[in-house]
């Protein structure tokens, strides 16, 4: 598997970047939303690598805690937590002005709301905000905002450039999988397929999001869903193993779940296979821009027609964190549907990990899509199917 030239050459730059004009269409979408909802600065955090609005905002992928601000007309601020991480982030968040948080990141963030001023008091704020950093923030403004929600709509429709930049993260998770596949056998434990997994994208400059792995006896089964810390069980033959792996390029994932069969599969794993398949390709033939949510659901009923269910989500949004819709199936709801119709640009994960109702055996199978106006686009090139070793 190799990128094409234009995607490789976002892997190969000493420090990856989009162009000035994708972060300027960021920038104006946040200030329309401070706008919008009255508010003169916008306090913006991340706790961790993967989906952080500092990142979005200013190209930073999270190392640990770190707190920005963002006022119209002035650079951004952004605090790290870590004093050691701090000139990293200097090079790389380079229209930031970024400095140790000292004590307190979001006491400092506080002091540069102090400095700039603010007409109405009224702050914004996306992100996980602690408790404790809640309530500093709201004892010096009591007139804050939570913002989250409205940011998370923008997260949720990607540009050209940033489904570029999620074809990266895919081509890694490819890699993960195809490593997994290729050194499948009896007598190696999950750990060891761990390993396998992470040294096909570590080199390349992708890191590690999820690999679950779980291998349980086909006649025998007591595994319905991947483990999600693996163990020393070592594989045999007559096993299934199934696997989620998500690796990603500087906060950019990708998400893809097969299963193996070492061996012969037997009736009930075939039949769950043809299940999960059924219902991978219903779903992906009624998701487009305007399906809803209640039809993808209605798409996959032949799951629960097959006697089977699921322990998972059925769908998720992904790219920019764990994004709306999160859709359950028939027979195991994820709360509230939501009405509101896909658009082009999203990009969800299809997952349709079907088990039997017990919960002792199970399949994985999906990948993460692009809706387009006339269906979906695969972002992913390893291929589907229940493979046998």
């Amino acid at each position: 598997m190799t990128l094409p030239p234009h995607l490789a050459r976002i892997v190969e730059a000493e420090i990856p970047r989009y162009s000035d004009a994708e972060m300027a269409r960021r920038r104006a979408a946040i200030e329309a939303l401070l706008a919008e909802h009255d508010c003169d600065h916008l306090i913006f955090c991340g706790l961790n690598r993967f989906g952080s609005a500092v990142q979005w905002i200013t190209q930073w992928p999270v190392t640990a805690e770190a707190v920005g601000v963002l006022t119209p007309g002035e650079r951004d601020a952004l605090f790290v937590q870590w004093v050691n991480h701090a000139p990293q982030a200097s090079l790389v968040a380079d229209k930031a002005d970024v400095a140790w948080g000292g004590e307190s990141s979001i006491a400092a963030a506080i002091a540069v709301i102090d400095k700039r001023k603010s007409r109405n008091g009224r702050i914004g704020y996306v992100g996980p905000l602690t408790a404790e950093q809640h309530a500093r923030l709201a004892a010096r403004y009591p007139n804050i905002a939570n913002l989250s929600r409205a940011y998370t709509k923008l997260r949720q429709v990607k540009s050209v450039e940033e489904l570029d930049w999620l074809r990266v993260g895919a081509h890694f998770t490819d890699l993960g999988m195809s490593a997994l596949r290729d050194n499948l056998k009896p007598g190696l434990n999950e750990r060891e397929l761990g390993d396998a997994i992470e040294r096909a994208y570590i080199a390349q400059g992708a890191t590690n999001v999820i690999h679950y792995i779980g291998a349980t006896s086909m006649a025998a089964p007591n595994l319905g869903v991947p483990r999600q810390f693996t163990t020393t069980r070592r594989v045999k033959t007559g096993d299934a193993v199934v696997a989620e792996i998500s690796a990603a390029f500087w906060d950019h994932p990708g998400q893809v779940l097969r299963s193996f069969a070492l061996g012969e599969p037997t009736p009930l794993y075939r039949d769950l296979h043809a299940a999960a398949d059924a219902a991978f390709d219903a779903i992906a033939a009624v998701l487009r821009a305007g399906a809803t949510p209640a039809q993808v659901i209605e798409a996959s009923g032949v799951i629960e027609e097959a006697g089977f269910t699921i322990i998972d989500d059925l769908l998720h949004g992904y790219g920019g964190g764990y994004l709306p819709p999160v859709l359950g199936c028939k027979s195991r709801p994820a709360g509230p549907v939501l009405e509101e119709p896909f658009r082009s640009g999203q990009t969800v994960v299809i997952q349709p990990n079907v088990t039997t109702r017990d919960g002792t055996a199970g399949v994985q199978t999906g990948e993460m899509v692009a809706i387009t106006a006339n269906g979906v686009e695969r972002m992913h090139s390893i291929p589907r199917g229940f493979l046998q070793i």
